[in-house]
């Protein structure tokens, strides 16, 4: 049996792709630009898997879907190949973050891994979030104050617009002739992290966030 190999930004991915054919579909297209949308879909959704095996092509595949119901009975199938966020323990949690002595940790029991891109969690009573990822095989984390707006705008993370809050980390990168440099880098991020999970498809920009939170 084929192992899990779907990320759940891959899988976000290839549920937009499945709601764009749906939407030409609605708008009776003509065939052919519908055939294109269909194997426009099918491409990008290939081109997120470097090398797939021929299971695993077999598995992406959505070239033969008509109805509805196979594209829900697609997503249905696609998820029992979904990777899990790695399992994380408190302690290890704890030594992300040595000099935050009053950490406040989440309820990692409630958290559903299955589809999880990033684990975040807040700490209101000193206006933090805490960012923890699988960066290059390794588990990192920042941490950010947070600026609630009560406004609307696009998220740097997942890209779609809704509820964000200003976030903003001092950087761990130092300049050999300046000692006392630092650089703080901002993003407006979605207050809900649990709902930017269920948007993000693409983890250039988190990535990109990190290595330069980090000064790696």
């Amino acid at each position: 049996m084929t192992e899990k190999f779907i990320r759940n930004e891959q899988f976000n991915f290839i549920k937009k792709q499945i709601a764009l054919i749906k939407d030409s579909t609605k708008k009776n297209v003509p065939p052919n630009v519908l055939t294109a949308v269909i194997d426009l879909a099918n491409a990008n959704i290939l081109g997120l898997f470097p090398n797939p095996s021929v299971d695993q092509q077999e598995i992406l595949d959505l070239s033969k879907l008509k109805t509805d119901d196979e594209y829900e009975q697609y997503i249905q199938r696609l998820s029992t190949f979904l990777v899990p966020f790695p399992t994380i323990t408190e302690q290890q949690l704890k030594k992300m973050f040595p000099k935050n002595k009053k950490l406040k940790l989440p309820d990692l029991s409630i958290i559903d891994h299955s589809q999880l891109t990033y684990l975040s969690w807040d700490d209101l009573r000193s206006n933090k979030k805490f960012i923890v990822y699988e960066l290059d095989g390794k588990m990192v984390g920042i941490e950010c104050k947070f600026t609630p707006t009560s406004k609307h705008n696009i998220c740097s993370l997942c890209h779609h617009v809704g509820e964000v809050a200003y976030f903003s980390t001092v950087t761990k990168a130092k300049k050999s002739k300046n000692p006392d440099y630092y650089k703080s880098i901002g993003n407006f991020i979605c207050t809900d992290s649990s709902e930017c999970n269920k948007k993000i498809t693409n983890v250039s920009y988190l990535t990109t966030f990190l290595r330069d939170s980090l000064g790696m």
